[in-house]
């Protein structure tokens, strides 16, 4: 859950729970106080200031890998910074499987850190990138996190990196729904989010290999499914690519 501290019990029902500070698996938590009191559920300051410097937010999606669902990021913001006078960001949630440094000819660069936040890696002067892949000693490290610190680092994409005044961010985001798509969802939401695109593929029936097209048509339809009850729960309009 996105709601969950880095630093809480394994089974933290949430800060926005009913049970927060009061269930047995709050009980050691240093947060437990503070939940009980219901000061964890006041807005979120961060959310004001990632208001303030995004202004137009959009969302990659997709059901499973594998199906381009990175190349159509790096695509979009290509095409939407070959505009000079607009400036775009794309940020890679995908902590386990970041791909957006490779995709963008970026691999090897690293971010730095300033006064004013984590500087993102610029493909062009209007076009910064960032991802976890640049905080990595070597491509090959395996990053193993569980879902609140993935959730923090999320968090400190948003709020820490010196993106500038932004006028389109491009979230790619990993297969699935998941703590990522929770946490940048809870994260961009009160700052409004535009839109989303899930990136599914057609299958071709006339294979050999019938049953595994078959099985893969059906599991996309599935997923397009999962991701509009997503959308729709977290009230995202959605376009299908």
């Amino acid at each position: 859950m996105a709601d969950v501290p880095n630093d809480a019990p394994e089974h933290c029902p949430g800060t926005s729970s009913d049970q927060a500070g009061k269930s047995s698996a709050c009980q050691g938590c240093p947060n437990q106080n503070t939940c009980a009191s219901g000061a964890a559920k006041a807005p979120d300051p961060a959310i004001e200031e990632i208001r303030q410097k995004l202004k137009h937010k959009i969302l990659v999606l997709s059901g499973k890998g594998g199906v381009g669902k990175s190349t159509f990021s790096a695509l979009l913001s290509h095409a939407l910074a070959s505009d000079d006078s607009k400036e775009v960001a794309l940020l890679d949630v995908d902590i386990c499987g970041p791909s957006i440094p490779k995709i963008m000819g970026l691999e090897g660069e690293q971010v730095h850190q300033s006064g004013s936040g984590w500087s993102p890696v610029y493909v062009e002067d209007n076009l910064a990138v960032m991802s976890i892949g640049f905080l990595l000693s070597s491509p090959d490290d395996a990053v193993i996190w569980r879902g609140p610190k993935k959730n923090g680092m999320i968090k400190q994409f948003l709020r820490d990196v010196d993106w500038g005044d932004v006028d389109y961010l491009i979230v790619d985001t990993p297969p699935g729904t998941s703590d990522e798509h929770l946490s940048i969802v809870q994260y961009l939401s009160g700052a409004g989010i535009d839109g989303a695109v899930i990136i599914t593929t057609p299958q071709v029936l006339g294979s050999p290999l019938l049953w595994h097209f078959a099985a893969s048509t059906a599991h996309e339809k599935k997923s397009i499914g999962h991701h509009k009850q997503f959308c729709s729960s977290c009230n995202v309009f959605i376009g299908i690519q």
